[in-house]
């Protein structure tokens, strides 16, 4: 079970993955530091916010793309976001998306070499159950769509 799938519907996750720290970039640019650091409502997370839970995620995803291919029948460890992200207010937005975009592009390099047979490597999640590597990248793109899609609101251009 991918939670994320559907946010992919029928656009290709590496092209998605590849995109998405260009568009983190626009968006930051765009509404600037301070109105980034702006909760749009009480317990919600702003830009900053969701910049840093991106560049977490990334590190993670990073970690659960090699360990996929290095191990046979490799258990994913969940993480709780939340207590991950009581951590934020020591970070700026311009360093989240850096530490985003370096482990990104790290990431694209890799999922970009692999042999088709790769993404059919199998994996478990705990609480997902069984998956593959290519589910994992769809993940990843799903993921970014998601908070894409927060961020737009949050700036108001959706």
């Amino acid at each position: 079970m991918n939670p994320y799938a559907s946010f992919l519907g029928s656009r290709d996750p590496r092209s998605v993955i590849a995109s998405t720290s260009a568009r983190l970039g626009e968006f930051l640019n765009s509404m600037g530091d301070t109105r980034a650091g702006q909760s749009p409502a009480p317990g919600k997370w702003s830009v900053r916010e969701i910049l840093c839970h991106l560049a977490d995620c990334e590190i993670v995803f990073a970690y659960r793309l090699r360990q996929t291919l290095a191990e046979p029948h490799h258990v994913i460890q969940p993480f709780d976001q939340d207590v991950w992200a009581r951590k934020y207010s020591a970070y700026d937005a311009q360093s989240a998306l850096a530490v985003f975009t370096a482990v990104r592009n790290f990431n694209v390099i890799l999922i970009a070499s692999l042999p088709r047979e790769a993404f059919e490597k199998a994996v478990s999640h705990p609480e997902r159950g069984a998956m593959t590597f290519q589910t994992i990248v769809e993940t990843m793109g799903g993921h970014d769509l998601n908070h894409l899609a927060q961020i737009e609101k949050i700036a108001g251009i959706r």
